[in-house]
């Protein structure tokens, strides 16, 4: 059986992400989404919060499972037994961010990167715009799955970020 990680903050996980992880699991029998902790970024929503999203979002996949990740990606791909991580790529611009990372992790690893190229009628979608765009009160329904929209909205309430 082989089995892919696809990793990723999902703060929030969108159509777009869902489309990859999706496309992913035509490839492998297997997908894990791996929802990491980013040092880099402070996450909207809590991770507990990101991963129930992630399992809501893709309930009804076959054969994709989420899990928190925790510590370094490799040492994750390598406990999951994956033989490929799954980036989606929207433009050259994810393609610059995601080189030195799947170098990283085949140097620590071995495990091969696998680009999806994401579908062009979502390649506008990204997590940090959705925050953008419901911080202000806009419309972000058709961009997250159903349960994510109210989630981002909750959250942004709870931090005080607006939306309501």
């Amino acid at each position: 059986m082989t089995t892919a990680v696809c990793p990723g903050s999902f703060d929030p996980i969108t159509l777009g992400h869902v489309d990859v992880v999706r496309r992913a699991r035509s490839m492998f029998d297997e997908v894990v989404v791996g929802v990491a902790r980013n040092s880099a970024k402070t996450p909207l929503l809590a991770a507990d919060e990101r991963v129930a999203l992630a399992r809501a979002a893709l309930a009804g996949v076959d054969g994709v499972r989420v899990e928190a990740v925790d510590g370094l990606l490799a040492d994750f791909v390598a406990a999951q037994g994956a033989s490929a991580v799954v980036k989606g790529l929207r433009s050259g611009a994810d393609f610059d961010a995601e080189l030195p990372m799947a170098l990283m992790n085949r140097h620590l690893s071995g495990v091969e990167t696998v680009f999806v190229i994401g579908d062009p009628a979502l390649a506008h979608v990204a997590s940090s715009l959705v925050k953008d765009v419901a911080r202000y009160g806009g419309r972000i329904d058709d961009l997250v799955p159903d349960e994510v929209a109210e989630a981002v909205r909750d959250a942004l309430a709870r931090t005080g970020g607006s939306a309501r």
